[in-house]
């Protein structure tokens, strides 16, 4: 029988990416995300690889949602043996311009999304004594980021629940790795949060965004997908993928001159 993985935000981006490699891997899929007929394109890809998918559309927003999402994963194959949390989003701007409501919708997505995931399938993975979870975090859950202050806040704290996690449960069967990306070519900004101090500084951050998503040196979603499958084929405890190495190891460094770099890049 096939191993399952479960993967969020698995429409596009690192999930659609991490999901083909684990289909070339031989697993079969369980694809959660919110837009049902994304995930069905997705699934055809996987069927053409000879593997099975089972499309649950999901935000991971919602417990119940969620909750959902795993007791079908578990009544159609019988097991998950992997899941990988990715789905997430970007947010951008001074920190005073964020909304309460801006602020809780990013750490209910990139935070609590996980915190919802991990609740309902942990007590499958410890009946069972075996299982993986992999949290795709940011350099930004390494390097705390002027500007990005509502998405780092959250990325810190995947940072720390997956290393508190990875402590805990490996002498129960269990594996835990987080794994740290720099900015990915992606089309992420179609739903990210901009702020500014008004609505022309707002549409510059993403301007400037995607100006450097245009750029050859960023990586690529399946930079992301092969860390994973690393991360999981060595039990790695985390995996910093390609120019995250960089910013991490200059910030431990050099802390005060990247800060001093950051705020020139992000404050406008």
């Amino acid at each position: 029988m096939a191993p399952i993985a479960l993967i969020t935000g698995a429409s596009e981006g690192i999930g659609k990416a991490t999901v083909l490699l684990f289909a070339n891997k031989g697993y079969d899929l369980v694809l959660a995300a919110r837009h049902s007929d994304r995930l069905a394109i997705v699934a055809q890809d996987i069927q053409r690889l000879d593997r099975q998918a089972l499309v649950v559309p999901t935000d991971v927003k919602e417990p119940d949602q969620v909750k959902n999402l795993i007791d079908k994963a578990i009544e159609h194959y019988g097991a998950i043996d992997v899941l990988v949390n990715n789905a997430g989003i970007y947010v951008s701007g001074p920190v005073e311009s964020f909304s309460l409501e801006e602020w809780h919708h990013a750490i209910d997505t990139n935070l609590c999304g996980y915190i919802h995931t991990i609740h309902a399938v942990l007590p499958h993975m410890l009946a069972r004594r075996q299982g993986a979870i992999v949290n795709v975090s940011s350099i930004g859950g390494k390097v705390p980021i002027p500007y990005l202050v509502p998405y780092t806040a959250t990325k810190f704290g995947v940072a720390g629940m997956t290393e508190a996690m990875h402590a805990e449960l490996k002498p129960k069967g269990i594996h835990v790795c987080g794994i740290y990306p720099n900015i990915i070519k992606t089309s992420f900004t179609e739903r990210a949060i901009f702020t500014g101090y008004d609505e022309a500084d707002a549409r510059s951050r993403k301007q400037q965004l995607e100006e450097i998503l245009h750029t050859p040196f960023v990586e690529k979603p399946e930079d992301v997908a092969k860390a994973i499958w690393e991360g999981i084929k060595h039990q790695k405890a985390e995996v910093v993928v390609g120019s995250a190495n960089f910013a991490q190891t200059a910030y431990k460094l050099f802390p005060g001159v990247v800060q001093w770099l950051s705020r020139q890049t992000f404050k406008k």
